[in-house]
């Protein structure tokens, strides 16, 4: 018993990995393969194609990629066509995903879709698609199963946010200070300029910019969360952003403590923050961490963007409340003295920070449900396509 599994991203990753094991409890069986980044490597899925190879944002950043992710597309398909899975469960990436799909479908393998493309947001006219190529949806924001089953898809559950059961602090605000010679009279900033080395690049000078304007008025403590492993995988990739120094110089002379593989404590002991828009906004959404939101793409990208994007707000926290809760500064917008000055001003106003908590925690209970998202998913998915288990 073969069940094909993709996924594109660190938090498909980290999705799809626990999907794997709560699956295992209903058919002990099974046997993984895919596109695996290596949390679900752990979790014992063989790998036809590592995920991080694929992991690229932007309409014009992902051009200049395209025949290496065809290539890892083609490894996957051959892998499929030998193999034929009994089920194909593939994790957010639609871009990508959907060409799996199709190529799914075309050889009878039913297909899961776990985390609903957002064409709510942008690009509705995928529905069409959808509809011909995914067997089952599942859902974790509470509006989307409305929306699809509107536009005709019927088999589209909401299981709720795997985050809001996933996401939370190892150790304890004094234990992590204390590994860190972090100092706790000093507020704690913490930097999340995203997960992709071509998120990095687009925000780090700007990130930096910030902390040394925003310690001009204020003593902060500083760190960036970034992914294990990150700084040995970049060595001199970044230099060029910054021309009188290297990367790691500059992150250095800024008192900006680098922290890798601790994302979550990072976030949920800071008193602060400074976040791409994206998962890890609402992993501190779903920690009650107050933050100021961010992103950048290329011009043409950011061009493109706005004119498909059909939303009011481009943080999901927002969009999940249905009113603004968190600043999102975006593209021009996102530069050092807009940043600073973003994050001072929540810095300086305790009453603030304390109504943002209180509107995060209503986001915690949207998205939480009754029972853990997975095991809901694994459940599901068993008992429909593995009836005879």
């Amino acid at each position: 018993m073969e069940i094909l599994i993709s996924a594109g991203e660190a938090s498909g990753d980290l999705y799809a990995a626990k999907l794997v094991e709560e699956l295992r409890r209903f058919l002990p069986e099974a046997r993984f393969f895919g596109c695996a980044g290596p949390r679900m490597r752990a979790a014992g899925v063989e790998a036809i194609v590592e995920s991080e190879s694929l992991a690229v944002v932007g309409l014009v950043e992902v051009l200049e990629h395209l025949p290496r992710i065809y290539g890892e597309f083609r490894k996957l398909v051959r892998a499929m066509e030998e193999r034929r899975p009994r089920l194909a469960i593939l994790t957010d990436s639609p871009d990508f995903h959907f060409r799996v799909a199709a190529q799914a479908k075309k050889r009878g393998i039913p297909v899961a879709y776990l985390v609903a493309p957002q064409v709510w947001a942008w690009r509705k006219g995928r529905v069409k698609t959808m509809k011909k190529i995914i067997d089952e949806l599942l859902c974790i924001f509470p509006f989307e199963p409305a929306f699809f089953q509107g536009e005709g898809m019927a088999q589209a559950t909401f299981i709720g946010h795997p985050l809001a059961w996933m996401a939370g602090p190892s150790i304890s605000r004094e234990a992590f200070f204390a590994r860190h010679g972090l100092d706790s009279s000093k507020p704690l900033l913490t930097l999340l300029p995203g997960s992709r080395l071509g998120e990095v690049g687009r925000h780090m000078p700007a990130v930096v910019e910030a902390v040394d304007l925003i310690r001009k008025e204020m003593d902060v403590s500083v760190i960036w969360a970034a992914p294990g492993g990150f700084m040995d995988r970049v060595g001199a990739k970044y230099d060029a952003m910054f021309p009188t120094s290297t990367f790691r110089e500059r992150i250095s002379r800024a008192s900006i403590q680098t922290i890798e593989g601790e994302t979550w404590d990072a976030i949920a002991h800071a008193d602060l923050a400074l976040a791409a828009s994206g998962t890890v906004a609402m992993e501190a959404a779903l920690m009650g961490t107050p933050m100021v939101t961010f992103y950048k793409v290329s011009p043409v990208s950011w061009k493109l963007g706005r004119w498909l994007v059909k939303v009011p707000y481009f943080t999901m926290v927002n969009l999940v409340a249905g009113h603004r809760i968190v600043p999102e500064l975006m593209q021009n917008e996102a530069d050092g003295p807009g940043l600073a000055s973003a994050v001072l001003r929540l810095l300086k106003d305790k009453a603030a920070q304390a109504a943002m908590r209180s509107e995060l925690a209503t986001i915690q209970t949207k998205l939480r449900g009754d029972r853990d998202p997975l095991a809901s998913a694994a459940e599901l998915l068993a008992a429909r396509f593995f009836p005879e288990m």
